[in-house]
């Protein structure tokens, strides 16, 4: 699942213009350029728990740290260190530590990773007008895992507060809704 949400990123950080990147994104704290240092900021963290290595983010804030100047090109590797990471045979097994002292199941924290693709992948590609496509079962298992944790992400403020969404809306709009984002968010 992971590899898959990874490709489709890819494709979404490929076709980012330069004149793209003070656009404003679904995510209210960041424009495209601000989510890709976000990303960047924490991709350690992540690359660090598909490898069962304690990698805590740097010290300083995360808007104290320089903004990466070629931040397409520095993405792109980011996103192929995290694939290759969570590859490796065990990565989704047993415990594992996101950044800090307190061990998580690793299958929660790779769930975590495909949905920071997904998310922010829908984030982007909302922000440069893009329409990318998830596979549906790729989508139900992200479904499945925000659903498990959305309260614990509003409480720890990673989400916002859940946006309504119908049962019957796509699987995407179900989602993106548990994570506090309108899924008719336009730039």
């Amino acid at each position: 699942m992971l590899a898959r949400a990874a490709g489709v990123f890819s494709k979404i950080v490929e076709s980012v213009e330069a004149g793209q990147w003070g656009a404003a994104t679904p995510c209210p704290d960041y424009d495209v350029k601000g989510l890709a240092h976000h990303l960047l900021f924490w991709g350690p963290s992540l690359v660090g728990a598909g490898r069962k290595e304690v990698v805590p983010p740097p010290a300083a804030a995360e808007t104290d740290v320089a903004p990466v100047e070629d931040w397409p090109t520095a993405l792109q590797e980011h996103v192929e260190r995290t694939v290759e990471a969570w590859s490796r045979p065990g990565a989704w097994d047993g415990m594992t530590h996101m950044g800090g002292p307190v061990e998580l199941p690793a299958a929660t924290v790779g769930g975590m990773v495909v949905g920071e693709f997904v998310i922010h992948g829908w984030d982007l590609a909302q922000a440069t007008g893009q329409d990318p496509v998830w596979d549906d079962d790729l989508l139900d298992y992200l479904h499945a895992e925000t659903a498990k944790y959305a309260q614990d992400g509003r409480d720890m403020g990673i989400y916002g507060p859940e946006v309504e969404v119908p049962e019957t809306a796509p699987t995407l709009h179900r989602v993106l809704g548990l994570t506090g984002r309108d899924p008719h968010w336009s730039r």
